[in-house]
């Protein structure tokens, strides 16, 4: 029943007078106090641990895991969970190594680190390029499908919807980063809360259509009746190999999806920019805990779907057009909900969105203001000023994503693949010109133009080769399956992979010519005291790593 229950209505209304008030109260109790650039866009020394580590997972975690990552569960099964699981195990090495980079250098922005490593061509470049990739794909696609979801779920008018998440993540926007911070705990809480439930409806569900009671019985009914559904490694001989190709989700392209996005992304290091080591590396590690259990509360209940329709149920629901949608696995589920319980969950999707939306408006917000509208439009503007033009960048931004969302096609591609498909023709390259930026002194700014402009045409020539020539010579080490064509392609995350190291060897060679000929590159503040951890953060990240090697070696 695509319709929410007044009980729901009123669960809903409670979440959000907590949200709205929360954020109120802290935004009033800061106004008090001299706002600055840093306080607005960092928080600056006022976020603990665990709303760094609660902020980071409200942000990364939204429509495209709870209705994308559902859907793969239902198509792929378990495998999907590697996302999620290299995602604990990313967030650690970031702590350990590219946090104290960032904090020891004072860099609060991607474009900024750039700048001082390389030079402001290269920073401007990405400035740009980021803004776009932020607006354009990201911030469209989180916005729209999660308006498809909460209009599926509640049968609201889908514009109703979409107006209703853009004005609601703009109320949290303004108030800058340390409101945001401090919502997004009480956003996990009914994320996780509204998850669990869905999660265990479902477990429960079908215990019953199997003739068994409680979660236990329909986990060992779901490992027994889709046993194909939970494996973590594909061999080359499975239909999913192109999407999740065996090693190369422990030890290729999977690596440089997770670093970059967790390492270089300031949507996601802003969280912990503003603190101090301790601080933002206990952040980092508390959302890899969480990191753990997201799929059992994104991919589970996909899982689940997929024993239950394969025995009969849901097989008009799951129907979209006349065809099976996986995409439909979460929102079905939803709506089995009993009154109260459906606004729970309900009410947990929508801080999923909200609080992505918030994250991604904050961070392009702080990439306009501080690393272009200050250095070339107005660079004695005054603290207020830069304040202010981040609101009105916050309000732009999004009026923008609802323009142009609807001529995407992101319902078409679904929001996993579209975010994927088009942050992955750039991402080796940029991935490779940090890495390079942190490490290695030597490494020139030609040499990151050549990663940055040089990666996006590799993974464009890679994409395109097998309408060229045929790959099936490289079928015996997995590096090209057919498609349903018979065509055979390179898999997605094994051409990152490639374009990864082609744009390290190139960054190397530039930039060995370029030192012979005497150019002194820009090199980053960095000693091996940086890297040292504290008792508590190394047993936690040996618990982390711990868990996700059993995790790896009861599903392989």
């Amino acid at each position: 029943m695509k319709s929410l229950s007044t009980a729901d209505y009123i669960v809903f209304l409670v979440y959000f007078v907590l949200i709205v008030g929360y954020g109120l109260w802290i935004y009033n109790r800061k106004k008090k106090e001299a706002t600055t650039s840093g306080d607005y866009f960092l928080a600056e020394g006022s976020l603990t641990w665990w709303a760094i580590g609660a902020s980071l997972i409200a942000s990364n975690i939204s429509a495209e895991q709870f209705i994308g990552m559902s859907g793969s569960g239902f198509k792929l099964g378990l495998a999907i969970a590697t996302y999620e699981w290299m995602a604990a195990l990313t967030l650690i090495v970031v702590a350990v190594f590219f946090i104290p980079v960032y904090l020891k250098n004072k860099i609060f922005t991607m474009p900024q680190f750039l700048s001082q490593r390389y030079n402001s061509n290269v920073a401007m470049i990405m400035a740009v390029f980021w803004l776009l990739l932020y607006v354009i794909v990201n911030l469209t696609s989180i916005l729209y499908l999660g308006a498809l979801a909460i209009s599926s779920i509640s049968g609201i008018n889908f514009e109703l919807c979409i107006a209703f998440l853009a004005i609601f993540s703009i109320m949290i926007t303004l108030g800058g980063m340390k409101v945001i911070g401090f919502t997004d705990v009480i956003q996990v809480f009914f994320l996780i809360l509204g998850g669990l439930i869905t999660t265990y409806l479902a477990l429960n569900l079908v215990a019953d259509e199997f003739g068994g009671s409680g979660v236990l019985d329909g986990f060992s009914f779901m490992t027994s009746h889709a046993s194909d559904h939970f494996q973590m490694i594909f061999s080359k001989e499975d239909a999913n190999y192109s999407a999740l190709p065996g090693l190369s989700v422990l030890i290729g392209g999977m690596l440089i999806v997770n670093l970059n996005y967790w390492g270089c992304n300031q949507y996601i290091t802003q969280r912990a920019l503003g603190a101090d080591i301790k601080t933002a590396r206990g952040g980092l590690l508390f959302a890899s805990f969480l990191k753990l259990m997201m799929p059992l509360i994104v991919v589970i209940p996909g899982i689940a779907a997929y024993v239950l329709y394969q025995n009969g149920s849901f097989q008009t629901e799951m129907l979209q057009a006349g065809e099976l949608n996986p995409d439909r696995a979460y929102p079905v589920l939803l709506n089995l909900l009993p009154s109260g319980l459906k606004g729970l969950s309900f009410a947990a999707l929508t801080a999923a969105i909200v609080a992505s939306l918030a994250g991604k408006a904050n961070s392009i917000a702080t990439i306009f203001t501080l690393d272009i509208y200050k250095k070339k439009i107005n660079p004695e503007a005054s603290e207020k000023k830069l304040v202010s033009v981040g609101k009105a960048t916050v309000v732009v931004a999004m009026v923008i994503a609802i323009i142009i969302a609807p001529f995407l096609g992101i319902d078409k591609k679904g929001g996993f693949e579209f975010i994927q498909e088009y942050t992955g023709f750039v991402s080796p390259g940029i991935f490779a010109m940090f890495l390079l930026g942190f490490f290695w002194k030597k490494a020139t700014s030609n040499a990151a133009l050549f990663a940055t402009i040089g990666g996006f045409i590799f993974s464009c020539v890679l994409k395109f080769l097998p309408g060229i020539m045929d790959l099936s010579f490289l079928y015996p080490i997995g590096w090209a399956v057919p498609n349903t064509a018979g065509v055979y392609e390179i898999p997605f995350l094994d051409r990152m992979a490639i374009v990864f190291v082609l744009c390290v060897v190139g960054m190397f060679f530039i930039s060995k010519k370029e030192t012979q000929k005497g150019i002194q590159p820009n090199g980053l503040e960095i000693d091996t005291t940086m890297f040292k951890v504290t008792p508590s953060f190394m047993a936690g990240s040996v618990i982390v790593v711990g868990i996700t090697a059993a995790l790896y070696t009861i599903f392989w």
